[in-house]
């Protein structure tokens, strides 16, 4: 009989965390999986590239809940007051009071969600493929029926103020907790010191199928320009913690100082008119092309001359495990995770999130011939294996 997995998120919009959950229900056999992707919401530009084996469900009931769960809890608080629901008000804004004094959101959730149903099905493992603690912990938690419950981390938990109270007590729920970053896995270790002694936090690096992504970036047509000079490339979400502000004052300085460059930026986001606004203001417009999202950033990726990763922080980069599939140089920003896939000056280079930094390392980089082969040479050598990884999902399926 085949196990029933269950993969929770918020929807299958373009990025690494929904790149991540596909590139692993690819690897797992079908004929011993069922295998389900529950999503809040009905959107994403990768709902077509789930495999037509897997089941794809949607959260009927949180459409009722969103505006709740979204709004600010003193918006909520007022709004029961707008409507003569004072009883309610009052109680609301009491354990929201509890939930401030003791720095637990928890209690908050709790409240708001305790007429939540639960959810119709039951799996063998369900997991809360968002997180670190919002409301897919929380449904997984206390709503699924489930034999085993599993949490993904896909981020640097110092970094995104992580309720790591709240945390510590719904994480209890869970019978593993995976971190994508040994370095994360460290992080998330020291501030839940409880779990840790229970053996609950784990590493598993997010999954790259290398040999599936060089057969992709033959399959399209990547830049059309007519561009003979170097070609700089960044893919990701166009959001502040990914940097693309700062690589658009590096390239302005580049241009001045007479380097040939264009920077190319595969990605969609919120940002997109503040970034144009900059690029206009830098006086770039020719050489900073924002280029949307692409389902498949791979011949991009496999003909431009220099990757660039430079966010400001990470969970684990699966655009920067991606680039290391093909030979052009790297440079990344000195994020969470960053260190476990670049040795500076062998198959990469590594700066501060700094726009001096930056710049140095792409003149450097254009400029040394010597090092820009050692690094060619070294990724072409290198062999991304994920076995590991996957051999740790199968024993938490399977034991």
């Amino acid at each position: 009989m085949k196990k029933k997995i269950m993969f929770m998120v918020i929807n299958m919009n373009i990025g690494g965390t929904e790149k991540a959950l596909l590139n692993m229900i690819n690897e797992m056999p079908k004929d011993q999986y069922e295998i389900t992707v529950l999503m809040l919401e009905k959107y994403g530009g990768f709902l077509d590239a789930i495999p037509k084996e897997v089941k794809v469900e949607y959260l009927e009931n949180y459409v009722d809940y969103k505006n709740i769960v979204n709004r600010p809890p003193m918006e909520n608080i007022l709004n029961h007051f707008r409507h003569n629901e004072f009883i309610r008000g009052f109680n609301l804004g009491l354990v929201y009071l509890l939930s401030k004094v003791f720095k637990k959101n928890l209690f908050y959730l709790n409240h708001i969600l305790k007429g939540f149903p639960e959810y119709k099905n039951q799996y063998d493992v369900a997991v809360a493929y968002a997180g670190p603690m919002d409301f897919i912990s929380y449904f997984i938690a206390k709503k699924i029926k489930a034999n085993k419950k599993v949490q993904w981390i896909h981020f640097d938990v110092e970094k995104i103020g992580f309720d790591w109270k709240s945390a510590s007590k719904i994480y209890k729920e869970f019978d593993k907790i995976f971190v994508v970053s040994q370095e994360g896995k460290n992080k998330l270790s020291k501030l839940l010191k409880n779990l840790n002694r229970e053996n609950k936090i784990d590493y598993c690096g997010n999954i790259v199928s290398s040999g599936l992504i060089r057969n992709l970036a033959t399959e399209e047509k990547g830049f059309d320009d007519d561009f003979n000079g170097i070609r700089i490339l960044t893919v990701g979400r166009l959001s502040k913690e990914k940097g693309q502000d700062m690589t658009i004052k590096v390239l302005s300085r580049l241009r001045q100082e007479g380097f040939k460059v264009r920077w190319y930026c595969v990605g969609e986001g919120k940002e997109r008119k503040e970034y144009e606004r900059l690029i206009k203001e830098y006086n770039v417009k020719e050489d900073y092309l924002l280029l949307g999202a692409k389902i498949n950033p791979y011949p991009y990726m496999k003909d431009c001359n220099i990757y660039v990763q430079s966010s400001s922080h990470e969970g684990y980069c699966i655009t920067l495990a991606e680039a290391r599939c093909f030979s052009n140089p790297i440079i990344t920003t000195d994020f969470t995770g960053a260190r476990e896939q670049i040795k500076h000056n062998e198959n990469g280079m590594i700066v501060s999130f700094n726009e001096e930094e930056l710049y140095k390392a792409l003149v450097k980089t254009i400029n040394d011939k010597q090092l820009k082969s050692k690094i060619i040479n070294n990724l072409e050598s290198e062999i991304i294996d994920t076995k590991v990884e996957m051999k740790k999902i199968y024993e938490i399926i399977n034991y």
